[in-house]
């Protein structure tokens, strides 16, 4: 899927759902053999960056059961995500999906696809 909008601010994350900038995977092994492009895209865990994180799931508004006449008029609330931005997340490569945000290949999961969170206030430093 191809996004034409240039502005980041303007992309909304839903839900359970984090948006990820996929790390760029090495081009060789440790022995210093070179892999092809393909080969690790086709790995079942991926890991990058956490980009933005939606608003978590929502809980339904217990209200006043003695009040039920009284309007609801509060807000809705949500159960946070683990996930931060700036977090380097290892998730499932089969429950993700590919967008192309500004030609840049970004990739939307659930945080039940995310497997682990390395939180380093360090790494962008």
């Amino acid at each position: 899927m191809n996004l034409e909008v240039k502005d980041l601010d303007k992309l909304i994350v839903v839900g359970d759902r984090v948006l990820i900038k996929p790390r760029v995977p090495q081009s060789t092994t440790k022995s210093g053999l070179y892999l092809p492009p393909g080969v690790q895209e086709n790995d079942k865990v991926q890991a990058g960056y956490v980009i933005k994180v939606g608003p978590g799931y929502p809980v339904p508004d217990a209200g006043d059961p003695d009040e039920k006449w009284k309007p609801s008029g509060n807000e809705p609330r949500y159960i946070p995500l683990q996930p931060r931005e700036g977090d380097l997340a290892l998730y499932m490569q089969s429950s993700s999906v590919e967008i192309e945000f500004n030609k840049e290949k970004l990739v939307v999961v659930s945080q039940s696809a995310i497997l682990l969170l390395l939180r380093d206030q360090g790494l962008f430093e």
